[in-house]
Parts: C-alpha cells; sequence; structure tokens
C-alpha cells in the first residue's frame, strides 16, 4: 500500500510539470484529427475539464512550493526551530498528518 500512496503523490507531482500541458495538448489534437466527425459539445467539455484541472494543479503546485521556501526560510533563521521539520515536505501526505498529530500532543 505504501508505493500506492508514493505513486499517487508521483503523479500528482508531474501533472503540475510542463510535460503534462503537452500531453494534453498532443492528445486533444490526436481526438480532433482522428475522431470520425468535428468533436461534439460533450468531447470539447472533456477537453476544458482536463485542461482547467492541469491548471489548477499547476497554481496549487507553484503556491505550495512558494509556502515550503517561505517557511524552510523561516526554520532555517529561527535557532529554536527543530532542523527535521526543513526536509518534512518530501514526505507522503500521511506521514505529514501524523507528524503534526505528534506535534499537537506535544504542545
Amino acid at each position: 500500500m505504501n508505493w500506492f500512496r508514493h505513486l499517487l503523490t508521483q503523479l500528482g507531482v508531474l501533472t503540475a510539470r510542463p510535460i503534462a500541458f503537452v500531453i494534453f495538448a498532443a492528445y486533444a489534437a490526436a481526438w480532433v484529427a482522428f475522431a470520425d466527425k468535428f468533436p461534439d459539445w460533450h468531447s470539447v467539455a472533456t477537453l476544458a475539464t482536463w485542461a482547467m484541472t492541469l491548471f489548477i494543479q499547476r497554481a496549487e503546485h507553484r503556491d505550495t512550493q512558494g509556502i515550503h521556501a517561505k517557511l524552510d526560510e523561516l526554520l532555517r533563521t529561527h535557532a529554536a526551530a527543530r532542523s527535521d521539520l526543513t526536509h518534512i515536505d518530501d514526505e507522503e501526505p500521511e506521514e505529514i498528518e501524523k507528524a503534526r498529530e505528534e506535534a499537537r500532543k506535544a504542545d
């Protein structure tokens, strides 16, 4: 099960990369080129939904990376901060939730 969680996390990261947009454009072009007729509105809605999902994923990834960079800087400069937290974003979401719960219990 652990490999599956890791796969899902990596897939989410990959969908925020520019190559995801290239794959989407190639798929959309192939869909139009090889369709028997011009795609109907259902096809267009499906492509629009997929495109918007990629745009939202990209924006969320950018925002998250910006927040992490800021937090890493604060952790690096604050003397009382725990240094092990600077790499917690490399963990799976479930592991991060577990670490946060343990920190809450310690307070």
